[in-house]
């Protein structure tokens, strides 16, 4: 009894716990629908996918009768054909047969081990525990996923998109059959040898399945008229960048939608290769879904089939710099804390912040601009002088928290600079950002400061030239670009209520190129993409409660401010709460609109309509354009190397006045009509002030760098 006992222990415990421990395993990515989106060869080179569950019901069934005929009540080992195998290896003098159940096999794959009598007699043993371990089911996809087939290739899935280009459950009867028979003798599926004896086995299969009635004569011989494969064909490679981003050796299903994945691809394909014509090599686009936050398309990189230097990198997950396209979630911030209204006016004037000179795309000043104009036109200055106004480091944490991970450095690095490009960023997450935004979650929780957003944006123009307002069946997209310093990064980013659409491009290597801007690269491509998404004329609906998020208020029409006393007109605005606590109008003056003598330069040539004819005594009538004060300015200098001098530019109130000009209290000129004076003043601090006919001055302070 005692030897009995630690025999049944023995063999209780003679199969390891994990049978093909160590084996690795290729990385597998699907689509949403399950389809294969792209897969990357195992560490032992072999195209070995991850185990499945389950068996097709038609290879089942052929290798089954091909291998082994008793497998659905065998114990684990067949008695009879053992003794079979051992009789006919006898007669013959050599192995012939091996008597092998399905269970040994999985036993023998998971070993590796060299095939002796010894070999046998344990496998055998472990066959039978495995039987207690397992379902029969569950043995198949063991040896389903473990069998060689010839070459590199291991497991029946790899198999049938290595030999036949799609999955197991779809094989016909004559390709099950090939499979089944294929492990028996790997190596003959060759181009150079082995093909008769191969399809001479895969057609007797066939007669067994007719004769087990397993299939029925028509398709008997419809099966025999099937080729054999001709060579290993590729994998599909739908999704070859985000395949990089899977866990490895498993397998994946991801979000990603087939048909979208395929169409948006050949969009950003075919875009790219035109662009690339221009030097411009690189493209990267994704679409998420807003209504669960998923990634439905991802092109990593446009053409990976074109040979070029960076054609392996995922720029959509690689940092670069943002350009404008972080512009709406400032505007979206400021309306939610009560910094602007919606359309408040923005200065739009010359300014240096520290060094720091912003110009606009077009290098013209507006003078004074809504903000949710300058939004929609992308205008720099003003961006600049609102996130002055909200403040660099609440702006930096703001965008850490909507998930862009690339800002990493402490605000003061990044500076005013941030909203104009000055940080970096990954498209992916640019664009799960969006689609947060979209949705309404993350930092700006203010349903009308979203909704304005989307109405700014909608007015951007499109590349396509189309006008939603005169064509119904064209689409509404609140969308933006962006732009980097020296034309290295073109972006786009479009929302509709559904889905979410991000475009970069450029070159992977980050050398900038003539004409790279988002609205002329990306912004084509976006609209592709749009056009290929389901039919909608779902627009974002302008949220209608007030208290809770927002309040009725009268704004002037001018200004964008609260309606003052002064302002002869007053809009009814739904405005979030904390726009209550911003200035009223300070520009109407006893009905009259009259701008600050900066902006008022400016302004006025493109709005012929402006007169600003009241001033009251108080109002300031000369004011310094350039340098703003606290300015550090550096000399530019000629080819030559002959220092050029700085411009100095002042407005005043009346077109024809005059102005004197003094720095350090020394007079060193005067201006009428055009205020503009060229200095060349010493290494240090100075005062430049200028007086008008009537006293009136206007004094700044600056710093020349040496």
């Amino acid at each position: 009894m005692a030897v009995a006992g630690i025999l049944l222990l023995a063999w209780f415990f003679c199969l390891p716990r994990e049978l093909f421990k160590g084996v690795s395993y290729s990385t597998v990515v699907e689509s949403a629908e399950g389809e294969l989106l792209g897969a990357r060869i195992a560490a032992d080179e072999q195209w070995r996918f991850p185990p499945s569950d389950s068996v097709p019901k038609r290879y089942a069934t052929a290798l089954v009768q091909f291998e082994d005929r008793s497998f659905w009540w065998h114990p684990g080992v067949n008695p009879v054909a053992l003794l079979r195998a051992a009789i006919d290896n006898a007669r013959s003098g050599h192995v012939v047969s091996g008597g092998s159940t399905l269970t040994m096999q999985v036993i023998r794959l998971s070993r590796r081990r060299e095939r002796t009598l010894w070999q046998k007699c344990i496998e055998a043993v472990q066959a039978t525990r495995l039987e207690l371990r397992c379902s029969k089911r569950e043995i198949l996809a063991l040896y389903a996923a473990h069998a060689p087939y010839g070459g590199n290739v291991v497991g029946l899935e790899a198999a049938a998109w290595r030999y036949f280009g799609r999955p197991s459950s779809e094989l016909s009867w004559a390709e099950a059959a090939t499979l089944a028979v294929l492990p028996n003798a790997p190596a003959t599926l060759h181009l150079s040898r082995g093909r008769e004896q191969l399809l001479e086995k895969r057609n007797r299969l066939l007669l067994r399945l007719l004769e087990h009635e397993d299939i029925d004569l028509d398709t008997y011989e419809a099966s025999l008229e099937e080729p054999l494969p001709d060579a290993p064909l590729p994998l599909p490679m739908l999704a070859p960048h985000y395949l990089e981003h899977c866990p490895a050796g498993l397998r994946t299903r991801t979000s990603l939608r087939l048909w979208l994945q395929k169409a948006v691809s050949a969009a950003v394909d075919r875009r790219s290769d035109e662009l690339a014509q221009e030097g411009i090599a690189d493209m990267a686009a994704i679409v998420m879904d807003n209504a669960t936050g998923e990634v439905v398309a991802y092109v990593g990189n446009a053409s990976v089939g074109r040979e070029r230097p960076g054609v392996q990198v995922d720029v959509a997950a690689s940092p670069r710099s943002t350009g404008s396209i972080l512009k709406p979630f400032l505007y979206a911030a400021c309306l939610q804390e009560g910094v602007i209204l919606p359309h408040t006016l923005l200065p739009d004037i010359p300014v240096n912040l520290g060094g720091f000179a912003p110009q606009n795309f077009d290098r013209q000043f507006y003078g004074a601009v809504p903000a949710s104009e300058a939004l929609a036109r992308s205008l720099n200055v003003p961006s600049v002088f609102l996130l002055r106004d909200y403040g660099v480091p609440k702006f930096h944490a703001l965008l850490q928290e909507a998930g862009l991970t690339t800002l990493q450095k402490e605000a003061s690095h990044y500076g005013l600079s941030l909203i104009l490009g000055g940080g970096e960023a990954r498209l992916d997450q640019i664009t799960a950002a969006y689609s947060a935004f979209a949705r309404g979650v993350g930092p700006v929780s203010s349903a009308l400061a979203r909704w304005y957003t989307f109405e700014a944006l909608k007015e951007v123009n499109r590349p396509d030239e189309l006008d939603w307002r005169l064509i119904r069946s064209v689409r509404k997209a609140a969308w933006k670009t962006g732009t980097s310093y020296g034309f290295r990064d073109a972006w786009a980013v479009g929302m509709t209520p559904e889905y979410t659409i991000g475009v970069w491009a450029g070159n992977a290597r980050g050398q900038g190129v003539p004409g790279l801007t988002g609205a002329r690269t990306a912004g084509p491509v976006l609209f592709d993409i749009l056009n290929l998404l389901p039919a909608s004329n779902a627009w974002f609906e302008m949220p209608d409660h007030v208290g809770h998020d927002g309040v009725w208020a009268g704004v002037c029409p001018l200004s964008g401010h609260l309606a003052g006393p002064d302002c002869p007109e007053s809009e009814d605005l739904l405005i979030p709460l904390a726009g209550l606590e911003t200035e009223p109008c300070p520009y109407h003056r006893n009905g009259d609109f009259v701008l600050p003598p900066s902006l008022e330069w400016f302004y006025k040539p493109h709005h012929p309509e402006y007169t600003g004819s009241t001033r009251r005594q108080s109002d300031q009538v000369v004011e310094f354009i350039y340098p703003a004060s606290g300015s550090t300015l550096s000399i530019p200098r000629q080819m030559s190397g002959e220092r050029e001098g700085i411009v100095f530019r002042a407005a005043h109130h009346q077109a024809d006045a005059t102005l004197w000009w003094h720095l350090d209290q020394v007079y060193v000129g005067e201006t009428r009509f055009m205020h503009e004076l060229r200095l060349l003043p010493d290494t240090g601090k100075h005062t430049l002030t200028v007086v008008d006919s009537e006293g009136n001055t206007a004094s700044v302070g600056f710093t020349v760098a040496e």
